[in-house]
Parts: structure tokens; sequence; C-alpha cells
């Protein structure tokens, strides 16, 4: 397995001195590999509401993934005082890395995935829906392909101020403009989706506490209007931040272990619509 950490370069936007970096879990090329074979690549993006990062969203996600056949990759990304773009636009060379390295690491540059729970899913959910923003444009040249993921996977993720939403979230990710009415409007992810969005897959619970499922839906229904294909997949019931719903990732909480599904169901939506 490649096991290595890369440094993302990229200006420091009012934010306190963070080096974002890359970690990589990625299943080495082997002789008994038909070479033609490149993998999809996901990007994980942990929750933490803009303010850390959740280490049961972050490596254990990877190795699920890793385990299924993906060149896997957590980013760790810079959170409060850092404010928008700051996290956007780390994300976006993360994904220029993966694509510019498809070689190294063994990856189909047209399968370069975003993954995100809760906060990280308000941060995925941007690269798919901003990869072209003026922001990322100005801060890291390129074209915007170089930054487009090829598809999102959103976990239970902030969406928007629109609806009943995560407020500490907003909070963090704007600081001292939380309350800018056009900035609220700029993050709120909905308000960016156009026919030429990436696909998603999404899941969340219905009674979600923390994050209310209005994000998810609102989402999917932007996407529709839109003639974005994507799959919905709202579970009866559940708290927030159940990661991979299993003893490891729920603090020895089993009764939501039946949705584990979501990662094969995720997976599946990837190698059954990106060919």
């Amino acid at each position: 397995m490649i096991s290595e950490n890369v440094e993302i370069k990229v200006r420091t936007y009012g934010a306190a001195e963070f080096s974002p970096y890359l970690k990589c879990y990625v299943p080495e090329l082997n002789d008994a590999i038909p070479p033609s074979f490149h993998k999809p690549a996901i990007i994980v993006c942990p929750g933490g509401g803009y303010e850390f990062r959740s280490f049961r969203e972050d490596e254990p996600i990877a190795l699920e993934f890793a385990a299924r056949g993906f060149a896997a990759f957590v980013l760790e990304y810079s959170v409060a005082p850092a404010v928008f773009p700051q996290a956007l636009c780390e994300l976006c060379e993360a994904i220029a890395h993966v694509r510019s390295n498809a070689e190294k690491y063994g990856v189909d540059p047209k399968k370069v995935f975003v993954c995100g729970f809760s906060a990280g899913g308000h941060l995925a959910a941007s690269a798919v829906t901003m990869y072209d923003s003026e922001e990322v444009r100005e801060f890291l040249g390129g074209t915007s392909e170089d930054h487009r993921p090829d598809g999102g996977i959103l976990c239970y993720p902030v969406i928007s101020k629109n609806v009943d939403t995560h407020q500490g979230s907003f909070t963090a990710l704007l600081g001292e403009r939380k309350e800018d009415r056009e900035m609220q409007q700029k993050v709120s992810l909905e308000t960016h989706i156009n026919k030429n969005t990436p696909s998603c897959f999404i899941w969340a619970t219905s009674d979600d506490q923390g994050v209310p499922v209005h994000n998810s839906i609102l989402f999917a229904q932007k996407l529709a209007e839109n003639g974005v294909k994507f799959e919905l997949e709202i579970f009866h019931s559940g708290y927030h931040g159940l990661a991979l719903c299993n003893e490891y990732t729920s603090n020895g909480d089993l009764q939501y272990k039946e949705y584990h599904r979501w990662v094969d169901n995720a997976a599946n939506w990837v190698k059954n619509n990106f060919r």
C-alpha cells in the first residue's frame, strides 16, 4: 500500500497558519492486477463543524473504501479560525493532485470522487458545486476541470442557511462574516447547482437532530430540478454522526449497524454509473 502524507500547498486566506495535507491509502499496483485496471479515487473530508476533524470520519472511512478497490485519501483541511474559501481551495487542490498523479496511484483520472460527513459533507458539496467559482480560480489558477470532482458522496451533509441547519458550521466557516447575508447565500450550496454539477450519492437519517434531513432533501431536489442524476437514501431513524454505523465508529452502539450498507451502496453507485 502507498501510505504517505502529501502537503497541499495553497495560499492562506486570513487564517492561522496550518499546513493542510492529504493522507494516502492506496493499494499498490501488482503484477497480478491487469495493467488496464485503474482504480476510482475517493478523497474523504471528515466532519467536525469546521472547528475540528473527527477521526471517526477519517481513516476508518478511507480503509473501508480502500478495501473495496478504491485509491483512498483523507484531506486534513483547515478549520477555524480559517474561513471560506480556505478549505474549499485546499480540497480542489487535492483533487488536482490526485488527478495529476493518476499514473503513480493507479487511478482513473476521470473517476476522482469526494466524500464528506456533516460539515465535511458541506466541504465535499462545495467542491461539487463551486469547483469553477471565482474564489477557486483566484486562489489556484489552472482550469476548472483540474479541480472538478467526478462525483460526490455526501453523508448527512450540512448544505444551506435557507433551511433548518447546523448553525455552528456556518459560524465557523464565515467567522466575522457570519451575519453577512450575501456570504450566507454564497455558502448555501443549493444555490450553485446547475446542469453541469457532478452526480451525487447522498445519505442521511430522517430524525437527525444535528443536521436536519432537510439539507439532504433540498440538495437532491435542486439536483433533480437541474437534470443532474443522484441517489438519495434516507434511513428511518438515527442520531447524527453515525459514520460507518459500526462498533468502531459509533462508540460501541450497534443499534444502527444495518446502515453500514451505505458504504457498499456508495461503492456500487460509483462502479455502476461511472464506467
